[in-house]
This record gives C-alpha cells, structure tokens and sequence, in this order.
C-alpha cells in the first residue's frame, strides 16, 4: 500500500505524543531512529479510521512484529490495554461506510503537519509526559 504524506505525517504525531517510547515494552528510541512504528489496530486500508489517532500506537519494530505475527495475543493486549469500548467505538466507525476523499488527504497531511510542529516545540520545551494531539478525523 502506497504511503502518502498524510501517513507520514499521522505517524510522526503517534510516535512523537509517546516522547519515542514503545507503548508495549517500553523501549526507548531517538526521534531519527527507525526503531518505533506507528501500528494500526485496524490496517490503513481502512481510511474511515486510517487518520484516527484512536486507531494508532507506537511500537518498537519488535513488538510491532509481535503484534502482528501473533493476533490472538495481540487482540487480548490491547482489550486489556484499551479496553472493550475502544475496540468497539473503532469497529463501530471502521464499519460506518463513511470513507476519507482523496481530496482529502493534502488537509489531512497539514493538520498532522501543524499537530507535529506543535508537539515538537512543547517536546524543544522539555514536556517528557505523554501529548495528546487533536485527530483529524
């Protein structure tokens, strides 16, 4: 699947909010490191949710191999981790029908843009706690 500026954008926010730290071991990457991902709960195929930051997490390469090698492990992770709800509220717009134009997807990139930049300056600033940053979608 092509990767488009918007998923590259998207994923510097997931990893950034976490300040580089794996969300399942806890491992700790350099912001130019390779090392930590941004995973999908639901794959990017979906792009209801594909830019829902509460379909995203970041992972080491690792873990993100765990996660996807291992579905039944990786599904009683995250219920644990996320809780029922969340996975519901996921499916719930996964399945709604309601698709991202491609016309979109430059609007999409600027907001993660602006949402990056954003983070990075409070990161500049010395924040190390967890960021929240505004979805588009």
């Amino acid at each position: 699947m092509k990767r488009l500026p918007a998923d590259d954008w998207f994923s510097k926010c997931v990893r950034i909010s976490q300040n580089w730290v794996c969300e399942r071991c806890g491992a700790v990457h350099d912001k130019s490191s390779t090392g930590l991902h941004c995973s999908h709960i639901f794959g990017r195929r979906h792009r209801t949710i594909r830019w829902d930051k509460d379909n995203a997490q970041a992972l080491c390469a690792s873990c993100h191999n765990w996660y996807g090698e291992n579905p039944a492990d990786s599904g009683r992770w995250l219920e644990k981790t996320l809780g029922d709800g969340h996975l519901q509220m996921l499916r719930e717009k996964r399945d709604s029908g309601i698709k991202v134009p491609k016309i979109e997807e430059k609007e999409i990139a600027k907001h993660y843009r602006e949402e990056y930049r954003r983070m990075e300056k409070l990161r500049d600033e010395g924040v190390t706690t967890k960021l929240v940053f505004e979805s588009y979608q």
